[in-house]
């Protein structure tokens, strides 16, 4: 096992610059997510770490080893990509001991370690079966065992659960969760989920644009977010974000929207009478009942376990999602909480949190 360090690396491809000085540090053990929307750099970055691709400049680390020029197979990664890349004409138990063939080890070195990965990703009773003949989790598994077998410092996913249906990616994030827990290795994964980066992560890196936005455990970054970018990806359903500016001295502000609703404000937020900023509130921090802002609700979406309200006051619109099951219908006027000590500042300029 091994930890990894990502200092300040760039790349270009010719004139255009993709990474703009990305620095990660990612401990032995632990298991970091990469999350973004798409473009955002985080596939070329765990391909640079793969050395799949050149890096430009700065410095990659695996243990105490800079691999910027190390090659691939030299580098003690196993990766897993989207793709199984399954070789159809082999068994199961072939495919998972091809690294181990390739690299001429004994037979009965390659056999022990196959029956151990088999046992650990509960395919033992497959062994002897093609692809052709397992379900998509199941070759995923099959792919993962592949990259098990190589007893790698560093495991690297690359979106492994994106060809996966709703349903079976929830088993697989227990699964891979699981595998990360008993085998203690690092694993470095990519995805643009950010469901599977809260449930999965020890530690996620939000990337935008070539650039690394914030790093942090998944409920600081669910509780702190240091940007609107972060806010508005980090949590489903999304941030509600109202734009507007701060009215009233200090003890007796304000939010006033632009589009004319008001909303309370922390008492102790240090924003001055005046100033323009992003209105955050998440929508599980917004109850309803008597005495709260008056909105018309516009539509309403019973799940059976809880509830989401969208309700709009002038041109603002705000999602709730309430425990509880309401009867409202489109029209009905109902007063909304918020719950002061969830509220969050951004200048709306900088859309930095205040």
């Amino acid at each position: 096992m091994a930890g990894v360090n990502i200092d300040d690396v760039f790349k270009r491809y010719g004139s255009v610059q993709v990474m703009h000085g990305v620095s990660i540090d990612i401990e032995d053990g632990e298991f970091v997510v990469l999350v973004g929307p798409s473009g955002c750099g985080k596939s070329t970055l765990l391909r640079m770490l793969a050395g799949l691709e050149p890096i430009s400049q700065g410095t990659i680390r695996i243990g105490e080893k800079v691999v910027n020029d190390v090659l691939p197979k030299d580098r003690d990664i196993a990766m897993v990509f989207q793709s199984y890349a399954l070789y159809p004409h082999k068994t199961v138990a072939q495919n998972i001991g091809f690294p181990l063939k390739m690299a001429k080890r004994p037979k009965a070195e390659i056999d022990e370690k196959v029956g151990r990965a088999a046992d650990i990703l509960d395919l033992t009773k497959y062994l002897d079966r093609y692809p052709k003949a397992l379900s998509g989790g199941q070759r995923q598994r099959v792919a993962m065992g592949r990259a098990i077998v190589r007893d790698p410092k560093v495991f690297l996913f690359d979106e492994p659960l994106s060809n996966l249906d709703a349903k079976l990616r929830v088993s697989m994030r227990m699964e891979i969760k699981e595998l990360h827990q008993r085998l203690k290795t690092t694993i470095v994964y990519v995805t643009h989920d950010q469901i599977e980066a809260m449930t999965m992560a020890d530690k996620i890196v939000v990337m935008r644009d070539g650039k690394v936005e914030q790093i942090g455990a998944p409920l600081d970054l669910y509780d702190n977010p240091q940007n609107v970018f972060v806010a508005g990806f980090i949590g489903s359903p999304s941030m509600n974000f109202v734009k507007g500016r701060i009215r009233g001295a200090s003890g007796a502000r304000e939010f006033v929207s632009e589009g004319g609703l008001v909303l309370p404000v922390p008492a102790e937020a240090s924003v001055a009478d005046g100033h323009e900023v992003v209105y955050g509130i998440r929508p599980e921090h917004i109850s309803i009942g008597e005495g709260g802002v008056p909105m018309d609700v516009v539509v309403v979406e019973p799940t059976g376990s809880e509830t989401q309200v969208f309700a709009r006051s002038g041109t603002d619109l705000i999602d709730t999602v309430v425990k509880d099951r309401i009867s409202a219908r489109p029209g009905e006027k109902l007063g909304f909480h918020i719950d002061l000590s969830r509220v969050h500042l951004f200048d709306a300029k900088t859309q930095q949190r205040l």
